[in-house]
């Protein structure tokens, strides 16, 4: 049974971490001009300076804005929101974030799903919407868990309120997850929809942008994945840096912000560093460096076997797998919304919250009645 649930800051919790911020030890600054080495040493600082300085650690009031529970589900412990529309023939739907990112991701698109009447949109479209925190991660439970695991306790927790089919959306881990579910309960999942979209990108003979598309997967594989190598191989290793120094943590995600977003040049031209510093936030005071990383050690070997329920692709111009119509179609089997969208990256809700909405609107228009 679900028990309601609001996050709590702890006063003596913010003040150690205000002193371990002002207590660090910096390295001396990158030999180069630019992010290639990793974070710039100029950028952290200020980074640091306002999250212990300026901030207002207002993620959790933001947060609790919002229904939110906890669960055990088959033994595991997770954290939810469960925001009801007032449409009584709404979609329910289940939004899976994943690293480094966190259910805040979400917040911004939770009232027009809900509610979009009051947000321009046709009440039509509206959605129950649940957004888990996934196991490992935020204020779900820790443990070691695969894929096509996690996909089995979503659609656990949706049957238990109530939901007997409904849609899953997500973006990396979640869009695993996502796919996953499509395989654990298709009789109850109305489509899947992602907005990030593993395919095999080498197949046959490639346009002029299919070649751009593999060429940046390529870079990114030589210079952009060494946090996927370390959190594949240990986790736990890397878990005591990040869970002790509130500037490593810091670092290790502001990183994927600046890599992964569609920006002029600082990661906050795409996401405003309150929004960053909310995410960063949730990683540390829930400790969940370790727990969160080994979502790669137990998932080492990404499934990339075909999606066969009715599903829907938005490819946005930063992520870091980009497929053609084409190429998705050799994954999602029922592919009945493809589009590519002129602007955003990898934290799509995020970075570009209203076409996010758009495009969760449009493909479950497809899939609404049964």
């Amino acid at each position: 049974m679900a028990e309601p649930f609001q996050v709590a800051l702890d006063e003596g919790d913010i003040a150690d971490l205000r002193e371990r911020l002002r207590r660090t030890r910096w390295p001396e600054a990158e030999t180069v001009g630019d992010w290639s080495q990793g974070v710039p040493l100029a950028y952290v600082k200020e980074l640091c300076r306002d999250w212990g300085e300026e901030y207002d650690f207002g993620f959790a009031r933001r947060l609790n804005a919002f229904p939110q529970f906890r669960a055990t589900i088959d033994g595991v412990g997770v954290h939810f929101l469960h925001v009801r529309s007032e449409q009584p023939d709404a979609l329910p739907l289940v939004l899976t974030h994943g690293w480094p990112g966190s259910v805040l991701e979400f917040l911004d698109v939770v009232g027009p799903l809900t509610d979009p009447g009051a947000h321009g949109g046709d009440p039509a479209d509206a959605f129950h919407v649940v957004v888990p925190s996934l196991p490992g991660f935020g204020w779900s439970d820790k443990p070691a868990l695969k894929i096509p695991r996690v996909a089995a306790l979503w659609d656990e927790l949706m049957v238990s309120l109530g939901y007997d089919r409904y849609g899953a959306q997500g973006g990396d881990w979640g869009a695993a997850i996502t796919n996953a579910l499509a395989k654990v309960a298709p009789e109850r999942v109305a489509g899947v929809h992602v907005n990030f979209a593993p395919v095999r990108l080498d197949q046959g003979e490639l346009t002029a942008s299919e070649q751009r598309a593999l060429d940046d997967l390529q870079e990114f594989r030589r210079t952009g994945s060494g946090y996927s190598a370390e959190q594949g191989t240990r986790p736990q290793t890397l878990g005591y840096g990040l869970t002790d120094s509130p500037v490593g943590q810091a670092a290790w995600i502001a990183e994927k912000f600046w890599a992964w977003t569609d920006h002029k040049g600082n990661p906050e031209d795409a996401v405003d560093r309150q929004k960053i510093l909310d995410d960063i936030s949730v990683y540390w005071f829930t400790a969940t460096a370790a727990s969160s990383a080994r979502m790669y050690w137990e998932n080492n070997d990404r499934d990339l076997s075909t999606v066969d329920v009715p599903a829907g692709v938005s490819v946005f111009p930063k992520e870091i797998v980009r497929p053609s119509r084409r190429q998705a179609e050799q994954r999602y089997t029922d592919l009945r919304w493809f589009e590519e969208l002129p602007v955003g990256g990898h934290f799509a809700a995020l970075e570009q919250p209203r076409l996010f909405v758009e495009q969760v609107r449009g493909f479950f228009r497809l899939v609404r009645e049964a």
